[in-house]
């Protein structure tokens, strides 16, 4: 495709190609092979959407769906820098009109844009995520509403980008994934209006961040028992690491954090500005507990027969098979506050205090009184330990190191705030601790 443009800067220089190729690939350790007829996919890692425990409340169909596996795909789809171009705008729409050509848009006035082409790159898959129904998306991704389950109705406007962000896995070992800001469209073009953050770099390339940004925290210590939250920060278009912007839409960037990068480690959270996603690897996967062992776990905790030690009746968490639907007869439901588990009863009411709150009969404490409900989606959980504490005040339940790692990790919400949620149905954490050691009762005989 032949461009008008500024003879003197139609072309990058080969050290500025070099440099934006770094960005989307990496020195390859070993050449690698392809998988063989029958043998299943090299896995890059999954992405699991927090605040649905493991499902759609609608059930996972397709491309929209509460996790998705990264697949090495038959053939490589990967895109990377190639050639820039500073045009007149009036040449933009001729400059985008071929639909095979993959180009970022940066319009810096209303008679100057720079074009960037992307070229193909056989060494790495390319997956896009964002709000589009379109075939370009790979993951469709609707808003979370605290509390768990998407936000609903006409009236519940979306913040999430049609074409919220791409990620780039090398097809090779060690299938490093990089994450960047915005997606192609249906065009196979990124367009930066003329109010989007944007800027030339030092050495003469072009960068910028979408409205409502692509936030990523990578925790301290990898996803495991011994993790700690990261700090979060924004990911550029062409995959540079800022500090957060002053609010979530303004016009003024961040500072570049160069000792930081745009790779993916097992226990990356991705924020899209409505849905905040989390990035386990294939290895952090074979740490995390199975559903079978969830099972077993409670399997084992109802073979104890827990007691109401009040009502003196035997407690039993539902089976997953059941879904989160009314609780029933056997259901252990806790007071929030202190921990004590009972059965569900009807006294101990404080109306003065507020429609859910209860008056704990073995300690007094007043505060919320809820079910307990299992924490399904495993992917979630930093180790397999027993499930002992649960999340306030929203009840669902899972091991101690996982409740007290999600308990500290603040989840952005809306163009300021930070929250910590729970990560099985997305509702705020109150309390001192955001979670509570659960105090069972034995049989008594």
């Amino acid at each position: 495709m032949v461009l008008e443009g500024n003879p003197e800067v139609g072309s990058p220089r080969t050290s500025d190609l070099q440099h934006l190729e770094n960005q989307g690939s990496c020195v390859l350790s070993s050449p690698g092979e392809d998988a063989q007829p029958g043998e299943e996919p090299i896995k890059y890692g999954e992405l699991i959407v927090l605040g649905y425990n493991g499902c759609l409340a609608s059930g996972d169909k397709g491309r929209r769906r509460s996790r998705l596996a990264l697949s090495r795909r038959p053939h490589a789809n990967g895109v990377k820098p190639d050639v820039m171009h500073h045009i007149s705008t009036p040449l933009v729409s001729k400059a985008l009109s071929n639909r095979g050509q993959h180009s970022i848009s940066y319009t810096l006035s209303r008679s100057h844009s720079v074009i960037v082409e992307y070229t193909h790159d056989s060494d790495t898959d390319m997956f896009q995520i964002g709000r589009s129904t379109e075939n370009m998306i790979d993951f469709v991704v609707t808003d979370t509403s605290p509390g768990g389950g998407a936000a609903e109705g006409p009236s519940a406007q979306s913040t999430i980008s049609r074409y919220a962000c791409r990620i780039l896995c090398d097809r090779r070992p060690p299938y490093t994934s990089r994450i960047y800001a915005a997606g192609f469209d249906a065009s196979s073009n990124i367009f930066l209006g003329e109010r989007a953050a944007k800027w030339r770099t030092p050495d003469g390339l072009m960068d910028g961040l979408t409205t409502n940004g692509v936030l990523v925290m990578h925790p301290a210590g990898g996803f495991s028992e011994d993790s700690a939250p990261g700090v979060w920060r924004e990911i550029s278009v062409c995959g540079n690491v800022y500090t957060l912007r002053d609010s979530r839409s303004a016009q003024q960037r961040g500072k570049l954090v160069v000792n930081e990068s745009n790779v993916l480690q097992d226990g990356s959270l991705i924020d899209l500005c409505g849905a905040t996603l989390l990035w386990r690897t294939p290895a952090g996967l074979l740490r995390a507990p199975t559903l079978k062992q969830l099972e077993a776990q409670r399997q084992e905790a109802n073979a104890a027969r827990p007691q109401c030690p009040v009502g003196l009746s035997t407690l039993a968490f539902p089976s997953p098979a059941r879904g989160r639907t009314a609780p029933d007869k056997q259901q252990p439901w806790v007071y929030v506050r202190c921990g004590h588990v009972h059965g569900y009863h009807g006294w101990g009411c404080r109306r003065e205090r507020g429609p859910q709150q209860r008056e704990c009969p073995l300690c007094r404490l007043v505060g919320p009184y809820v079910p307990l409900w299992l924490g399904q989606e495993a992917g979630l959980c930093l180790d397999p330990g027993p499930p002992s504490h649960a999340f306030a005040p929203c009840g669902h339940v899972c091991s101690e190191k996982t409740a007290r790692y999600w308990a500290q990790t603040p989840l952005p919400h809306g163009t300021h705030a930070f929250h910590a949620a729970c990560p099985f149905c997305g509702a705020w954490l109150t309390g001192e601790h955001g979670c509570v050691r659960l105090i069972f009762q034995g049989p008594l005989d």
